[in-house]
């Protein structure tokens, strides 16, 4: 039996002056890790080497002048910037915005170009970062801009999985992005990744309501009876599994999530914040809805703790494997879907 490649993952590195480096370095510090994958490294050898020097770590490592030339089962590093760059822990600086953005912006190429198989991307910072080819407030804009298909910010665990409706935009705008159209594409996208990436053949979806406690029959607001509620009823008689709304205040403190497969959360902090204070540290930010595979961790870029050998990596470490499994189950899907048997027409084979 033929063995089967390890997956290539590529590895952007967010902001050198925050930790994302250093959860890269102690992820890397358990060597079984190697046989679960081929890491490629998108950053500087310089800087790569000064941050193990700063750290502490010790790690072997190749340096590679191309994605065409990796060393499967090896640590592989490869330089987007030459020029040097001066480390300042803690503080987001302009050239630190510069090379995050040339480590992302290559990584993005590479995963285009089928060179990596997968993309893990470290904390950026949403201000340095801006440039002229970066206009976005993050990773999920940018991803959806340059990748096929249309995003969703699904937060994950093995047990919760909070999709956003809305993201990152300012809560005085939110309510001019809640459409018919939109709540069903985003729900439509979570049932797909549910079936896709994560095997589940009849996703149950919850949906948390726009208004406070759904808005008390129009009293707080009609925002769930005019706009939410018929889009969901509509896409239930289409035969998805769709509840909702539920009032968010009491839906994770009273357990009603482990019911569903998925919750769809109508804005950024009504999702995060249930999602950060039961899974911090642990979780998962995937890129669902797009052809290729993009997650990161769960967390920033952690300034206050940066070059101070405490930042934890269990969130980029679940990062990693997380994006391993979806490409896996995405191989097995399509493996599935695909139909073994060739198309006979009846009438003609009749004849």
């Amino acid at each position: 039996m033929p063995s089967i490649p390890l997956p290539v993952v590529g590895i952007s590195c967010g902001d050198p002056n925050g930790i994302g480096i250093e959860v890269i370095l102690k992820t890397f510090e358990d060597r079984r890790i190697l046989k679960s994958f081929t890491p490629l490294v998108f950053c500087n050898n310089k800087l790569f080497l000064e941050q193990m020097t700063a750290l502490d770590i010790k790690l072997d490592y190749i340096k590679i002048s191309s994605p065409k030339k990796i060393v499967k089962g090896k640590i592989n590093v490869i330089n987007v910037w030459d020029h040097v760059f001066e480390t300042d822990f803690g503080n987001p600086t302009a050239d630190s915005g510069k090379v995050s953005f040339l480590s992302l912006k290559a990584s993005v190429q590479s995963l285009k170009s089928n060179e990596i198989d997968v993309l893990v991307t470290a904390p950026i910072n949403k201000n340095n970062i801006q440039n002229e080819e970066f206009e976005f407030p993050g990773h999920t804009d940018f991803l959806a801009k340059e990748l096929e298909g249309n995003s969703l910010m699904f937060m994950i665990t093995e047990n919760l999985k909070i999709g956003l409706l809305t993201d990152h935009i300012p809560l005085k705008t939110i309510n001019s992005h809640i459409t018919k159209e939109r709540i069903q594409q985003k729900v439509s996208l979570i049932n797909n990744s549910l079936k896709k990436d994560f095997g589940v053949l009849k996703p149950k979806v919850a949906i948390l309501s726009i208004d406070p406690h759904v808005g008390d029959g129009g009293v707080i607001g009609s925002d769930d009876d005019e706009v939410l509620k018929p889009a969901l009823i509509e896409m239930s008689n289409s035969g998805d599994l769709i509840f909702g709304p539920f009032s968010s205040d009491s839906f994770f403190g009273s357990d009603q999530h482990s019911k569903y497969d998925a919750v769809l959360a109508i804005y950024h902090d009504q999702g995060l914040i249930p999602f950060k204070t039961i899974s911090f540290g642990e979780g998962v930010n995937y890129t669902a809805g797009l052809k290729k595979i993009r997650t990161s961790p769960d967390h920033g870029t952690g300034y206050d703790i940066a070059g101070k050998g405490i930042a934890n990596h269990n969130s980029f470490k679940n990062a990693i494997f997380s994006a391993i499994d979806i490409f896996k189950n995405r191989k097995q899907y399509e493996s599935l879907k695909k139909n073994p048997l060739p198309f006979k027409n009846s009438k003609s084979s009749s004849k």
